[in-house]
């Protein structure tokens, strides 16, 4: 517990740091690229002290010059360590409005262009996922958990449909992750961190203008299984 308790005393004070580096770059032109950058060296180094190996399988998979949008299953907070620190290449989050409310972090979030959702209007959450796809026809990447929050006994939940209209909207293919492991190193609604190893498996990207709003469903269905596959091969179902 004492080591847990230092991990995150440690982890807190250095996401405080890299926040207002990343709050200082973003003023500047160019900077939320160069965010991204420095926000990505945090997530090794987090992953780092705490002990968490990570091994990729299938990064050939990422598309290196073209905009993709990225769909991770959601675990544990460590989730985003994992996808920060080996996602290469530039992306930007979609994340839910309460995290823009956090001091310090909120901020840094908006200053490298993070993507914020009301998930209780749904309203203003098309208005954010038109913006999403305006982002990814300029030529940036998202990364998104479709689940929407994160699972309470590390089954993948249902897949929210409003990721989905953004890839369709924006004609970007859309890269499956599954993430295996992130669970056991910190449980959700707990600041405990154990050692631990954990897998990330990248799919192929789907082409996703053989589908339409209508046939949606298919489509999430087809990302779902491929997660759920990765999670039945690589870990527990």
């Amino acid at each position: 517990m004492l080591r847990s308790a230092l991990l995150v005393t440690v982890g807190v004070a250095f996401t405080a740091y890299i926040c207002l580096v990343v709050i200082i770059l973003s003023l500047f032109s160019g900077g939320a690229d160069r965010a991204h950058k420095v926000a990505r060296i945090w997530a090794k180094i987090l992953l780092l002290i705490s002990s968490t190996k990570v091994t990729v399988i299938g990064g050939h998979n990422v598309l290196s010059k073209q905009p993709q949008v990225f769909m991770c299953n959601h675990q544990s907070d460590f989730d985003i360590l994992v996808a920060m620190a080996h996602i290469p290449g530039q992306f930007r989050w979609i994340a839910k409005k309460e995290l823009f409310r956090i001091p310090i972090f909120g901020p840094a979030m908006r200053g490298v262009g993070y993507i914020e959702i009301d998930r209780q209007d749904h309203q203003k959450a098309m208005k954010s996922l038109d913006k999403a796809a305006e982002k990814i026809r300029q030529g940036k990447s998202v990364m998104t958990f479709p689940e929407g929050t994160r699972s309470r006994d590390g089954q993948v939940k249902p897949f929210k449909p409003g990721t989905f209209y953004l890839a369709i909207k924006s004609g970007a293919p859309i890269v499956p992750v599954t993430i295996v492991g992130t669970a056991e190193i910190m449980p959700r609604r707990s600041l405990k961190v154990r050692p631990g190893r954990v897998t990330m498996i990248i799919d192929p990207p789907i082409d996703v203008n053989e589908y339409t709003l209508d046939t949606r469903d298919q489509l999430i269905k087809r990302v779902r299984d491929i997660i759920m596959e990765n999670k039945k091969k690589y870990g527990n179902p």
